[in-house]
């Protein structure tokens, strides 16, 4: 069953996306772009440059950053970011609902962070050019990404000990980590409206 964008919008509808409570040291807002593509709907990535300041660092991800004083709310820093790291002007971005909002995990653990993501429907002829954050842009089919074929998992070392983490193997590309922990609850939404299989169960990051 193809997924279409009246899915998505009554999924993403479907409540109320939950926020975290206490003192953070700030907050930020990402990105889940989608379009209409040949086999059907379309979901954004990019692929993160390497540097030694970035936390996430070389990883798959989606278009956001951090909260700054002139942005109305995390919705507008999300779209901002998005205009900055991809070129994408953020009047060709629709907006249909949020997801829950997760406290950021690095290499180091656990961060004073959290991270708010927001989805959103490009449409119209664009052209996107990636800034210096970014290395690579992929547009990924949101049926293999929601399917069973790509499932995986993955090891990475932490303080010298051996971790699994589950993760998605697709086009030669490894989505894992926080990125992986927001499509999850994409498709988790989508599986509660019948648009989707169920997702695959987080195991507890060790690294909290």
């Amino acid at each position: 069953m193809a997924i279409v964008w009246e899915d998505l919008r009554r999924a993403l509808g479907s409540r109320a996306p939950s926020r975290l409570t206490g003192e953070l040291a700030s907050r930020a807002g990402v990105a889940l772009m989608l379009r209409d593509g040949d086999a059907g709907l379309e979901l954004l990535f990019i692929h993160r440059a390497e540097h030694p300041a970035d936390p996430w660092s070389g990883q798959m991800g989606f278009p956001g950053g951090r909260s700054e004083p002139g942005d109305a709310d995390l919705e507008q820093t999300a779209l901002r970011e998005t205009e900055e790291e991809v070129g994408l002007p953020r009047g060709q971005l629709e907006p249909l609902g949020g997801l829950d909002e997760l406290r950021a995990v690095s290499r180091q653990g656990a961060m004073s962070l959290s991270i708010s993501p927001y989805v959103f429907r490009a449409s119209g002829p664009f052209q996107l050019v990636p800034n210096s954050e970014v290395q690579g842009i992929y547009w990924l089919p949101l049926e293999q990404l929601l399917g069973t074929e790509h499932r995986s998992t993955m090891d990475y070392a932490h303080d010298g000990h051996p971790l699994r983490f589950p993760c998605l193997r697709i086009r030669g590309r490894t989505i894992w980590g926080l990125t992986y922990r927001i499509f999850t609850n994409l498709q988790e939404l989508l599986y509660r409206a019948g648009a989707a299989q169920a997702p695959l169960a987080l195991a507890p990051d060790p690294r909290t």
